[in-house]
């Protein structure tokens, strides 16, 4: 087995591949961010190396970094985990020429099914067909209207290297064509590190499955079951649960088929996930996920299959060691993701900021895979998963109901969170009737009274901030040269600077005021006015991203652009004035 494992990634998952390391005896080693340097990731790893910079561009999409900390760990193999560059078959490339094991498929595969044109037309080769959509990029409004045109609205723009919903835009006609091509290739750009987009045919009312499947270097290939991720909000999943309710067996069988057909198609090795979409009794291949999957816990509690132990085994080399007849499905399990957003009114606004309390809860059936420990920090630079509560129950209804316990248990402070939508999902009829769609959630949940989960005290942390200072030091008469993080009251640093904050005034602005304040922390991505515009109710007067998704600011009255306080490129917190209108 491997020696040691760098994992190219941070959060819930590293903390996740590092645990699984640990119990199989190999070594393990972090990677992190400035933002990162106290995170549980690099606490927990054996070994830690900075990469340097706040931003995941400066950090962990930083391919020379990485290589760097691979030569000066001696890791001998390097899980991706997911996010970043789990997708991406350059990095995987350069992995596997410094004669270091990549822990998940083949440069080739990943290459095939990273690219969401190339999967298509490799799914239609082995039989399995898809949602019409596009064999070519998208680089104007004018392809949009040409395939609007030819197969109907609404048209998904999605992200040629990518998936989980990131840089996915769905528009109703053309005139929103060109605003949501711009956005697309933003948020592709930042999360996934390419801007390549294409277009597929939205389907209304679809139920989201997808299939896990597990190949090795010896031939065998199984699918591990199904899973249901249709509770979703802007295209990302909430809740997920295995096996998928309420499908027939012979579609359920054949789904999987075909899974293993696709992935026998472009000689799959390790993990990976073929969604479907499921709609009125057909299903239509969506995509190939080459690498674990955020909900891979239902699936190891249906199947009792650990699937990242299996990942390191597959890619040292070992057999599976069973068959598709070995696959048994005891039970059911369900998977809530806890992200830092507030669900208030259903907008779902990412909520960065520092976890005052986290009361996980526990008892028989209940896990919890999380990233962070009271007292860490969620930065507006990455995603904003805190962690994911997953509990298993004899059936369905039993399942729900300890969901609905564990929630009832489970306790953050500090941050707004998701629990609140979670619970109404999970106590809707509909939910447990399975008549919820992909849409349900912004179409027919009523979130009009649910409120954030409680935010703590909003005070500032008693410990002073920390600055990075670069010094020299003698030991044993040989001199080094170290970085160390201090109180910013030792001194001045000659290291990275602050964030840059905008000029943007602090003020409590009423609605329809005319002040439009920022609804979180995060970063200017595109300035829609200037002053003297003209603008109505609801027009869009800037975009604010934040925790890797995109947020229009809108103007809360109709009037004239007065003052607009920011620019492409400030980072702005809650409560600051971006635009003010009279």
């Amino acid at each position: 087995m491997f020696s040691k494992v760098l994992i190219a990634n941070r959060g819930e998952i590293a903390v996740r591949v590092i645990r699984a390391c640990k119990e199989l005896g190999i070594g393990t080693v972090a990677v992190y961010s400035d933002l990162d340097r106290d995170a549980l990731h690099v606490r927990l790893a054996d070994e830690a190396y900075g990469l340097g910079g706040q931003t995941a561009a400066e950090s962990y999409l930083d391919v020379d970094a990485i290589m760097a900390v691979i030569d000066k760990s001696g890791a001998d193999a390097v899980h991706p985990g997911y996010g970043f560059f789990s997708e991406n078959a350059d990095f995987a490339r350069a992995i596997t020429d410094r004669g270091v094991a990549f822990v998940g498929p083949p440069p080739a595969a990943i290459e095939i099914m990273g690219d969401k044109i190339s999967a298509r037309e490799a799914a239609e080769k082995v039989g399995v067909s898809g949602v019409p959509g596009s064999t070519e990029l998208v680089t104007e409004a004018a392809q949009v209207q040409t395939f609007g045109d030819e197969y109907g609205w609404p048209v998904a723009i999605k992200a040629a290297y990518g998936g989980g919903g990131r840089g996915m835009k769905v528009v109703s006609s053309a005139d929103e064509a060109a605003d949501a091509i711009e956005s697309a290739k933003r948020e592709s750009l930042a999360y996934f590190g390419r801007d390549e987009i294409y277009l597929e045919r939205y389907l209304t009312k679809p139920r989201h499955i997808e299939i896990q499947v597990l190949s090795d270097t010896h031939g065998n290939c199984v699918y591990l079951g199904d899973r249901d991720c249709s509770a979703q909000r802007r295209h990302q999943k909430l809740i997920e649960e295995a096996p998928a309710p309420d499908i027939p067996a012979d579609i359920r069988k054949a789904m999987g088929e075909a899974a293993v057909a696709v992935a026998n198609g472009c000689d799959y090795v390790n993990a990976g996930t073929v969604e479907f979409l499921l709609e009125d009794g057909n299903f239509y291949y969506l995509e190939m996920n080459t690498r674990l999957q955020v909900e891979h816990p239902v699936t190891e509690l249906v199947t009792g299959k650990d699937l990242v132990a299996h990942q390191l085994r597959v890619a040292f080399g070992e057999p599976l060691g069973f068959s598709q007849d070995d696959i048994e499905i005891r039970g059911h399990a369900i998977e809530v993701r806890i992200n830092a957003e507030d669900p208030a009114g259903g907008a779902f606004l990412p909520s960065p900021g520092r976890i005052e309390t986290l009361v996980i809860p526990d008892g028989y059936g209940v896990r919890f895979d999380g990233g962070y420990q009271a007292g860490d920090e969620i930065s507006q630079y990455y995603d904003n998963l805190v962690g994911k509560l997953i509990v298993w129950g004899a059936d369905r209804p039993t399942a729900i109901a300890r969901m609905l316990r564990a929630l009832d248990e489970l306790e953050i402070t500090g941050v707004a969170t998701t629990v609140p939508a979670d619970i109404a999902i999970l106590e809707h009829p509909d939910f447990a009737a399975v008549t919820h769609s992909t849409k349900w959630v912004e179409e027919v949940l009523d979130l009009s009274g649910v409120g954030a989960a409680p935010a703590g005290s909003g005070s500032e942390p008693d410990d002073e901030p920390k600055v990075r200072r670069d010094l020299d030091v003698e030991v044993n008469g040989k001199r080094f040269s170290v970085s160390m993080w201090v109180p910013e009251s030792a001194g001045s640093t000659a290291g990275p600077a602050k964030v840059r904050r905008s000029a943007a005034k602090k003020a409590p602005a009423a609605s329809g005021s005319g002040q439009v304040a920022a609804p979180m922390q995060g970063t200017i991505v595109k300035i829609e006015v200037e002053v003297g515009a003209t603008v109505e109710l609801g027009d869009n007067l800037c975009v604010l991203e934040a925790m890797k998704m995109e947020n229009n600011i809108g103007a809360d009255k109709a009037g004239t652009v007065t003052e607009v306080n920011v620019a492409v490129g400030d980072s702005v917190g809650s409560g600051d004035i971006l635009v003010v209108i009279e």
